[in-house]
């Protein structure tokens, strides 16, 4: 799906406190918004209509190729059959 950019005005100082906070943690600002986000979504737009923009958002199965044939062996030169 064709993604769309989220602006939120919030202030400048908490904003750096929360990402200092958040790096601590291994997270950022972003990633936890785009979480919060998701679930907000999952929350709030009923299941059948998630399903339905997940089933257009899916890729087109792919047709499967024919199966490749067994490979031939090869005929063993007289002499060296069975070896040592």
């Amino acid at each position: 799906m064709k993604k769309a950019n989220v602006t939120v005005a919030f202030d400048e100082e908490k904003l750096n406190a929360l990402e200092f906070s958040l790096k601590k943690e291994r997270s950022t600002v972003q990633k936890r918004l785009e979480e919060m986000l998701a679930q907000l979504y999952e929350q709030t737009v009923p299941a059948p209509v998630r399903e339905y923009l997940d089933s257009r958002a899916a890729p087109p199965p792919r047709p499967r190729r024919p199966s490749r044939p067994a490979p031939k062996e090869r005929p063993v030169p007289p002499g060296e059959e069975g070896g040592v």
